[in-house]
């Protein structure tokens, strides 16, 4: 059964455009999302919810693998999440400060994520991609890997923070490995870890340890898909089906779903940041479905 209040499938999401207005209306909708609300049925949902959109591609016998319903919020609260992602005069979205060291971290009450991933597998961009609603927020991304050499604390108004930390593997810190477990070991706040995947690529051997780094811990953590704009359909359903598998049987702290996004094209960002609004009990969606 789904949760009181869900929407209870795709279809309902596209009924009329009189609702989308309504949704616009009533959450000061961002002038982006506004555009957003204006595709057609099947770019919006590519756009929005790539997973669903892959799932067209599928093979009925192989439907069953992918879950699409876990997080299932409704174009409302994503109209939401949209506004606490934008920068106002009452809601201040800026940087920080940087620290080597969790001793030398800011001390934060507000509840906190972390961007975790291999050198190269576009991190900062996406962290960019995710601030695109406050354009003065400076994420430096550079084309060489290894360009983020420390924890980069972002705050987003009054409801949370957000750490970028340093890529793993080619070109990391020398001190990586003392700098990212004590952070994931003793940060009280901090609840949740988005763990960064390239979806050109799949797993990695460096990706792995990540993966044993936050089962070890007991982390609640969640893979996200970098890059699906430079994939074909084939190769990114390939690679989305091995994901899930490996998440499915070889973990347990990790979020069931798969977030496949583009910093390119902006696939996927829309309902990641209502998802990191929601885990860190900023919107309250209900959007979690249970069977």
């Amino acid at each position: 059964m789904a949760a009181p209040g869900l929407r209870p499938g795709l279809g309902r999401l596209f009924e009329m455009p009189a609702a989308l207005g309504r949704v616009r209306r009533a959450y000061s909708t961002s002038q982006a999302f506004a555009e957003v609300l204006r595709l057609p049925k099947k770019q919006l949902t590519k756009l929005v919810f790539p997973l669903q959109e892959l799932e067209r591609h599928l093979v009925p016998d192989s439907k069953h693998e992918f879950h699409l319903k876990i997080f299932d919020p409704s174009l409302e609260d994503i109209a939401r999440a949209e506004s606490i992602f934008t920068a106002t005069a009452q809601n201040r979205i800026e940087y920080l400060s940087s620290a080597e060291r969790l001793d030398h971290a800011p001390a934060l009450p507000r509840p906190e994520v972390c961007f975790i991933g291999r050198s190269n597998v576009g991190k900062s961009s996406l962290i960019k991609a995710l601030f695109s609603l406050a354009p003065d927020v400076e994420v430096r991304v550079s084309k060489k890997p290894g360009h983020t050499k420390k924890m980069n604390f972002f705050k987003v108004g009054k409801y949370f923070t957000l750490v970028d930390m340093p890529g793993y593997g080619y070109r990391a810190p020398e001190d990586f490995v003392d700098m990212v477990e004590t952070y994931l070991k003793e940060r009280k706040n901090l609840m949740r870890t988005f763990l960064l995947v390239d979806s050109v690529v799949g797993i990695q051997k460096t990706d792995n340890i990540a993966v044993e780094m936050c089962e070890e811990f007991a982390l609640p953590y969640v893979m996200v898909l970098t890059k699906i704009d430079k994939s074909s359909k084939g190769h990114l359903l390939k690679q989305v089906l091995q994901i899930q598998k490996f998440v499915d049987t070889k973990t347990q702290g990790c979020f069931p779903q798969l977030f496949p996004v583009s910093a390119v094209t902006y696939s996927g960002i829309h309902l990641l940041r209502c998802f990191i609004a929601d885990i860190t009990g900023n919107l309250k969606t209900h959007g979690f479905q249970f069977s």
